[in-house]
């Protein structure tokens, strides 16, 4: 009796320190092979600096098919993984929009969802008896944090990707989707960026809705460079868009010891320049080279922007009118060749799981220089079937009519059209006299900082639509095709990529994660669909037969001996 007494006493024992051991030394292990719920250290470590308690209101609930179902649960999960390295409280709920008594109250839920920025997603399904529905997912997340709130999308929709494609990248982007927001709701230091003045640079309405974009990460300014070498020292990183008139060396010393220093720049410029009111009123201009006097310079950087017009079978429609002269117009949607479609690079940060970037009159880059010391990635490229065409030359509407064959679009390889450095960069000035009125009193840095830039060969990438003037401007929504009725992926890139210029900490990673997409084979499934199913019939109550039949003979040995 006294042995039981002091087993379980000692039981007992060993259960006590067993918690206080596991209340100091606290660890989670995921066995899964892409650690699928574990969060990075960066995340741990910002969740641990929250000081107030952050509030989550996820609307997506209600009746969903699995797919979604199956997206909620990963947010769950991921709410639930914050909370126990959170400092604070993590409070979150599901909302169901469509639960409302009448179709008066559901209509005012979405529209009041709608007016703060979420908007629904229209998903076809089936019913119970097998008929084909509608129904309106809002796949949102609303996080509040010391009285601020903002909204975050938890469906990334990439065009020609499944259904199942999307879900399952939508759940590898929740940890990033969702720390982002909490970052810039939790945010005392606000970064500055500056666009670049003073060379016809795009003017702030036609830049407007990717400023108001980086404007929740950053102070966005503008203005123009002075003789003073210092005056971008206190940007992380300066937009160069859309220039046309030429550099100063003065100015060009500017940025080159903002890089030398560690600064990034988001270079984007045209090889080639366009008369878009005389295209627009006789249906033929003429291209000629966009001359800035920074060939040099980026060439130094390992880039060269080439004075040409890629036309490619991938591209953006626009109307044109088919009706002969004199008829009633008639507008048919026609290809536009000079707008190429841009795929994105599935491995970089900066364009992993973007839709196709749509592009204006682009032209093409080229890397230049063996300088083993940089990292360097392509970014953004046409698909297979180009035609490049030198300037200076006519540029005529006549091009629609041109046929896709392979002795017209016979550049069978990708085209460069944005790409990303990321090293020890050399200067410009390395060899050369500092330019004559530079204020400075430092000798010419030769050699940067490690440090990042961005090059694309179009500017209109980051250039939205502007409709109206004065009062009645309308400002259209950049990468939104209007005639096409299409929303492209170009304002996701701008704020990935001056994210990534300006991201030192490796939040961009996260973009990066990739969960496997484990699916069962549907030929497979529906063609072994009867096989499986008497399988699944049969074979346990086979088991269970054999099993009792095996339990019968050995009580019957047993006790007939």
């Amino acid at each position: 009796m006294t042995k039981k007494i002091a087993h379980i006493a000692l039981f007992a024992i060993a259960i006590v320190a067993l918690y206080f051991i596991s209340e100091k030394c606290f660890f989670r292990i995921d066995l899964t092979s892409e650690k699928r719920y574990s969060i990075s250290d960066n995340t741990k470590r910002m969740l641990k600096g929250i000081e107030d308690p952050l509030s989550v209101k996820i609307y997506l609930d209600g009746d969903l098919n699995p797919g979604f179902l199956r997206l909620k649960r990963a947010t769950k999960e991921m709410l639930d993984e914050f909370s126990v390295y959170c400092n604070s409280d993590v409070d979150y709920e599901f909302i169901n929009p469509s639960g409302a008594a009448s179709n008066a109250e559901r209509e005012k839920n979405y529209a009041e969802l709608e007016k703060r920025g979420m908007r629904g997603t229209l998903v076809h399904d089936r019913d119970n008896e097998g008929k084909s529905i509608q129904k309106v997912i809002y796949p949102w997340a609303e996080i509040s944090y010391a009285g601020k709130s903002l909204p975050v999308c938890l469906l990334k929709n990439v065009a020609g990707n499944s259904g199942e494609e999307n879900l399952n990248i939508s759940i590898e982007n929740l940890e990033f989707g969702l720390t982002d927001v909490i970052r810039m709701l939790t945010c005392r230091e606000v970064q500055k960026i500056a666009f670049i003045e003073g060379h016809n640079e795009f003017p702030e309405p036609f830049v407007y809705d990717a400023s108001q974009a980086l404007s929740h990460y950053y102070q966005v300014d503008r203005g123009v460079i002075t003789n003073d070498v210092g005056i971008l020292d206190g940007y992380k990183a300066i937009i160069i868009a859309g220039a046309e008139k030429k550099f100063s060396e003065q100015e060009k010393y500017v940025i080159d010891q903002y890089v030398m220093n560690g600064g990034k720049v988001l270079w984007l410029l045209d090889g080639s320049r366009i008369s878009l009111d005389s295209l627009s009123t006789s249906s033929q201009t003429i291209g000629i080279a966009n001359e800035i006097n920074l060939e040099d310079q980026l060439f130094t950087y390992g880039v060269r922007i080439n004075p040409v017009l890629v036309q490619n079978v991938q591209c953006a429609l626009i109307p044109v009118n088919m009706a002969r002269e004199g008829d009633q117009p008639k507008f048919e949607p026609t290809s536009w060749y000079y707008s190429p479609l841009l795929m994105t690079s599935p491995e970089h940060p900066a364009t992993r799981n973007l839709t196709p970037i749509k592009s204006e009159f682009t032209s093409s880059i080229d890397f230049v220089g063996s300088d083993t010391t940089l990292k360097r990635d392509v970014l953004l490229a046409t698909s297979p079937g180009s035609h490049i065409q030198n300037v200076p030359s006519i540029v005529n509407m006549e091009v629609i009519n041109v046929e896709r064959n392979a002795q017209y679009f016979n550049i069978s390889n990708r085209v460069f059209i944005g790409v990303a450095e990321e090293g020890v960069f050399h200067s410009v000035f390395r060899n050369r006299l500092i330019p004559e009125g530079i204020k400075t009193t430092e000798k010419t840095r030769t050699e940067s900082k490690p440090t990042k830039m961005i090059f694309v060969a179009d500017a209109d990438i980051i250039r939205n639509d502007v409709q109206g003037s004065g009062e009645n401007m309308n400002i259209l929504p950049l990468g939104f095709d209007r005639y096409m009725n299409q929303q492209f992926g170009n304002k996701d890139f701008i704020l990935n990529a001056v994210n990534y210029l300006t991201d030192d900490d490796g939040w961009m990673a996260l973009r990066n994660r990739e969960i496997k997409l484990r699916l069962l084979h549907k030929p497979a499934v529906i063609g072994l669909r009867t096989f499986w199913q008497t399988i699944n019939m049969v074979l346990p109550l086979l088991l269970l037969g054999l099993f009792g039949l095996g339990f019968f003979f050995i009580r019957r040995r047993k006790y007939t001996k």
